[in-house]
């Protein structure tokens, strides 16, 4: 009897400093005061499905998050409606950390404006950790069709079929603005993503189609397609000949970035763990050379100017869809 309690004894004491030395992490998520954090696996969802740009992003975070924070980060991916799915399932998930995801600024700048009041996503639903990076569009033509820039779409005569990724996606607004402010005669064709997109314009099935740049510049160095023009501010360093919409005289700059965000109500010191560690793993050569493969301009600010960009964004294209009369909602 005497040696089992010295072994209870022992235990508990051992038990004890493990806890004042900060313990062994768990494998499992949640739990513990705001000062240990985290103290559990971090899931990451992703709106989409694997293999795109939000989920490729998602990974590489995630592996450094884990490495920073010394816990595993599980991706879990939740696909349907641009991402408003996965939107809604985060923002009723618990404030305490363990469950983020990195989301899509046309969720809540472009997606808005063609669905109804009731289907939004706000912004305001969810806490901002920091920005992560931009994903510029281009517009492009089969390499056989004789088109090079977006004048000569206007100079063809016909009404234009262009494609692109979907209905209320940042794609889908910069075609229609292009069109429209150029007067040129077009037809939308939406698809579920920009691979189908992408097929579609391979195989002649549309004239045009706009799609982030890390999904058609592949097939633009192999010579099948020719980019008309991208809708960056500036020319973008990957694509150094392609002249932007507005070079062209059309009035159109639309992007995608993306940011870190977590449940409404997340501790600060909880936020602020997780940028830091986001901010490290930036800074990574690995995570830089992760970027340069995609095509991704990094955009890594704080909370602060991810909230003014998406609030310029927001009130700019809200102002050119009523403006030009465009419907984004599907028929």
């Amino acid at each position: 009897m005497k040696s089992v309690r010295v072994r209870v004894c022992l235990g508990l004491t051992v038990a004890a400093l493990l806890a004042g030395c900060g313990g062994v992490k768990t494998t499992s998520s949640g739990g513990g005061a705001e000062g240990n954090y985290p103290t559990g696996n971090i899931q990451m969802s992703v709106g989409a499905s694997p293999g795109g740009s939000t989920d490729l992003i998602t990974r590489a975070i995630a592996e450094g998050l884990g490495k920073e924070l010394g816990v595993s980060v599980p991706v879990v991916n939740k696909p349907g409606a641009n991402g408003a799915l996965n939107a809604k399932e985060l923002q009723s998930a618990p404030a305490d950390g363990y469950k983020i995801a990195v989301q899509n600024a046309s969720l809540f700048t472009i997606t808005p404006l063609a669905v109804s009041a009731a289907e939004a996503v706000k912004i305001d639903d969810f806490d901002l950790i920091g920005g992560v990076s931009q994903d510029d569009y281009m517009l492009a033509a089969h390499a056989d069709s004789g088109y090079k820039t977006i004048a000569d779409l206007k100079k063809a005569g016909k009404t234009i079929k262009y494609g692109t990724t979907g209905v209320g996606t940042g794609a889908q607004l910069a075609s229609a603005l292009t069109f429209k402010v150029a007067g040129i005669p077009s037809t939308d064709v939406p698809f579920d993503g920009g691979a189908p997109a992408m097929t579609a314009l391979l195989g002649r099935q549309v004239d045009v189609a706009t799609f982030q740049l890390g999904e058609g510049i592949e097939n633009v160095k192999a010579g099948k397609l020719v980019p008309l023009a991208v809708f960056s501010g500036e020319r973008i360093k990957y694509l150094p000949d392609v002249p932007t919409a507005k070079e062209q005289g059309f009035d159109v700059v639309v992007s995608q970035y993306r940011f870190l965000t977590a449940p409404k109500g997340t501790p600060e010191e909880v936020k602020s763990k997780l940028f830091d560690a986001a901010k490290k793993t930036f800074a990574t050569d690995a995570y830089k050379k992760f970027n340069e493969a995609n095509f991704l301009t990094p955009i890594e600010v704080p909370p602060s100017e991810v909230q003014k960009m998406l609030g310029d964004s927001t009130s700019k294209y809200k102002g050119q869809v009523e403006q030009y009369g465009i419907k984004l909602g599907s028929a």
